[in-house]
Parts: C-alpha cells; sequence; structure tokens
C-alpha cells in the first residue's frame, strides 16, 4: 500500500511553527537543556543536550501529535483517530487524544515492547497488536481508517506533525542564543524538518544537521537522487530513527534546508547511550542518542561553538536497555569477552582466576566447557566475561594471560 502524500507537498513555514507553539503552552514541557563536559572537552565547544527525553510520554511525538489532532475538524474529532507505531508515536497520539477528548485506536507490532503497550494503554488508546514489522502495522491502521473513517495520524509525513516538532528548534533559540550547530535525530524526517524550518527562519547562519543510524539510512541516497527513495530491511537497534523510505515533506524541506545528513554505527550508538547514563545521568533511547554518537565518533566536526544535540527520546525496553549496556561497555573496553583452553586438573580454573585477580579484572561470568569433539583428552574450554576498565586493561590483561602460559582462542 502507497502512503505518499499528493504532489504538490505542502510547504511549512515559520508561522505555522509559531502557531503550535502557542497551541502546545500548559500542553508540553518546555524541556531542559542540559551541559555536557565530556563532550565539550572532547569537542572544543560547548555541548548542551536539549532533553526531550524528559517530555511528557517520554519523547518529543507529543509536540506535533497534538497539533494534529487539535486541528481536526468537530466531525473528524467525533470519528476518532487511529495510528501505527511501535512507541513513542503511538504514545503521543494516545495522551494527546485523551487531553482532547478525542477517541484513539493504535496499532502496534506483535513483537513491541510490553512497556510501551502498557503505557500507551494508560493514556488512553486502544491498543490493537497487528504485524511482525512496522509496514503491516500501518497497513492494518489505514485500512482501519479507511473501513471507519478515522482519520489516521501519520507519524512524520503531514505540515502539522512538522510544526509541532519545530517548536523544539523555537526552545533551542531561546535557551541557546549562542548555538552554531544543532545535532538531530532523522527517521522519517519530522523532528529534523520542523527545527530546520524554525532555525534556518530566524538564525541562517546555524548550521542543522541531521543523524542517522547507517543500518538504517534512507536520507543519503534519497537526497544524492534528488527523491525518497526506499531501503530494503533497515537494520538498527535506535528503532526510533529505523524507517525505510523518508517521508514527501520532510524530504523536501532536509532537502532544502539541512546542512548535512551524518550516519553513525551501532557501537557508536551504544557508547552513546552509555555515555547519557552515566556521565549526564539521563536515561536516553538509542535513536535520542545518535546525536551523540556522532559527537563522539567526528568530534573534530564539532569545534566552530557551541553545540546543541536534540535528545529525541528515552523510551526503553529495560531488557534491550541491558542489552545495549554490555554492548557499550563492550564498545568503550570496558567489557571482555574471552575463550581458553586450560589442562584439566584440580586447581586449573582457580589458577586462571588468580592471574586475574592480579590484573585487576573483575569476573562476571565462567563458562566450563568438557566434553566438546574439538578439545584435547586433557583439555577443557573455558569462556570468560570480564569487567574491564577500557581499551589499555583489556590490553594488560590479554599480555598478562599470554605471559601466564595461557593460549587465547577469542
Amino acid at each position: 500500500m502507497n502512503y505518499r502524500v499528493p504532489q504538490p507537498v505542502p510547504q511549512v513555514i515559520l508561522d505555522d511553527i509559531r502557531g503550535a507553539q502557542k497551541m502546545l503552552s500548559g500542553v508540553s514541557r518546555v524541556t531542559a537543556m542540559e551541559g555536557s563536559r565530556y563532550l565539550s572537552s572532547l569537542t572544543g565547544s560547548p555541548v548542551h543536550f536539549k532533553c526531550e527525553n524528559l517530555q511528557r510520554t517520554g519523547s518529543f511525538k507529543l509536540r506535533g501529535a497534538y497539533v494534529r489532532i487539535a486541528g481536526l475538524r468537530p466531525e473528524q474529532r467525533a470519528a476518532g483517530v487511529v495510528a501505527a507505531s511501535a512507541g513513542n508515536h503511538a504514545q503521543g497520539v494516545a495522551l494527546a487524544s485523551s487531553l482532547l477528548g478525542v477517541r484513539s485506536t493504535v496499532f502496534m507490532p506483535v513483537g513491541a515492547p510490553l512497556p510501551k503497550v502498557a503505557a500507551t494503554q494508560d493514556y488512553g488508546a486502544e491498543v490493537r497488536m497487528h504485524g511482525q514489522v512496522v509496514d503491516e502495522t500501518l497497513a492494518a491502521a489505514q485500512e482501519y481508517a479507511d473501513r471507519t473513517g478515522a482519520v489516521f495520524i501519520h507519524p512524520f509525513d503531514h505540515r502539522d506533525i512538522i510544526a509541532g516538532q519545530g517548536t523544539v528548534g523555537l526552545e533551542i533559540l531561546e535557551q541557546c542564543p549562542e548555538v552554531r550547530t544543532i545535532l538531530v535525530g532523522i527517521g522519517g524526517g519530522g523532528l529534523a524538518a520542523g527545527v530546520a524550518v524554525a532555525v534556518k527562519a530566524l538564525r541562517p547562519d546555524v548550521r542543522v544537521i541531521g543523524v542517522q543510524a547507517a543500518g538504517a539510512a534512507a536520507y543519503p541516497p534519497s537526497l544524492k537522487v534528488g527523491h525518497p527513495v526506499s531501503i530494503d530491511n533497515p537494520n538498527t537497534m535506535a528503532d526510533g530513527i529505523k524507517v525505510g523510505r523518508p517521508g514527501d515533506i520532510p524530504f523536501k524541506i532536509i532537502g532544502e534546508l539541512l546542512d548535512d545528513v551524518r550516519t553513525v554505527s551501532e557501537d557508536a550508538l551504544s557508547s552513546a547511550l552509555l555515555l547519557c547514563l552515566e556521565r549526564a545521568k539521563l536515561v536516553v533511547e538509542p535513536a535520542g542518542c545518535s546525536p551523540v554518537a556522532a559527537l563522539l565518533s567526528e568530534p573534530e566536526l564539532y569545534g566552530d561553538g557551541p553545540v546543541v544535540a536534540v535528545l529525541s527520546g528515552g523510551n526503553i525496553d529495560p531488557l534491550l536497555l541491558q542489552r545495549i549496556l554490555r554492548h557499550g561497555m563492550a564498545a568503550a573496553g570496558r567489557y571482555l569477552s574471552l575463550r581458553l583452553r586450560v589442562t584439566d586438573r584440580p586447581g586449573a580454573l582457580a589458577g586462571l582466576l588468580g592471574e586475574l585477580s592480579l590484573v585487576d579484572a573483575n569476573v562476571l561470568d565462567v563458562s566450563h566447557v568438557r566434553t566438546d569433539p574439538r578439545l584435547g583428552l586433557t583439555e577443557v574450554e573455558v569462556e570468560l566475561h570480564l569487567e574491564t576498565k577500557g581499551p589499555k586493561h583489556c590490553a594488560e590483561v590479554a599480555r598478562a594471560l599470554h605471559g601466564a602460559g595461557y593460549k587465547v582462542m577469542g
């Protein structure tokens, strides 16, 4: 099914965003701006976080959803609204609808995290589980809209949605008037487009840079050919920006106004999440960490003045958080996994652990395998998961084991 908006593509202007800001007064929070000393020292410029992870519902999505639904005609409100989302947009639509007294139905993929499903229900939406991937969920929501007359609330491809998200840009200019660069994550493009319209209209000298996960980066090839193109099987831990095709309206704005679009790796995303948690004491989901990942990956690009990184959301499943933290620790050299073989005799494992204690490596987990056809008759394979202090300490651990006569297999 085709969800492209009809041509010509509607425009979004500064007055639309200013109108949205008035509409959101008393509804959305003016979220905090927090400094990051670590990233400031890394880049050589002051770095600030725009904390949309502390917004109501845990992300910026409430802004656009409220403006879109508030703009419906009375007969449209009476018919209710429907949306499809794995998380943030679902919660934004649910709360906005409840605040406006509009009935909402939200379709979510079968594998959506239970905390996000429960939160969407608690905000007042009727949740229907359908499909394994978001494209199937979108199709079900569109079919429901066609059948019932409910208004389909697109997550990014509507001018009211973009105007609502653009209020983030107005707040950044008010809170950090000296800003020189704004980094914002891109999925479909609604947030980046709205921020770009607001900022470029008032401060054309400010760079606005979009950030995509490398495994779900539809914008670079689309910008290269001049129109939105789809990518097959987008794959990233950052589910909030895992979108296979840019929206038509955001794409036009981003193509005209954004200064650049950068991509970041999964390692950079997990390291950024770990940094936000440890250094800034902020819980941020992987999509919300993408601007921080860009700063960590290429800090030399941002030394020409104050930088604002938009932390777009903080809704993350605790089980996923646990896995990402472990991945982030490994990427930062703080977590080390080793396989090695020792002689199958009493005290061999104790001797190995003793060597690790001498170099202050903290053992988190030990797996002891005796029955494997690859092993010699007197061999045992040991898999170790260690907490370390960084890349230098990892190298020290490896040298110590080698010096003690152990052969590391992997």
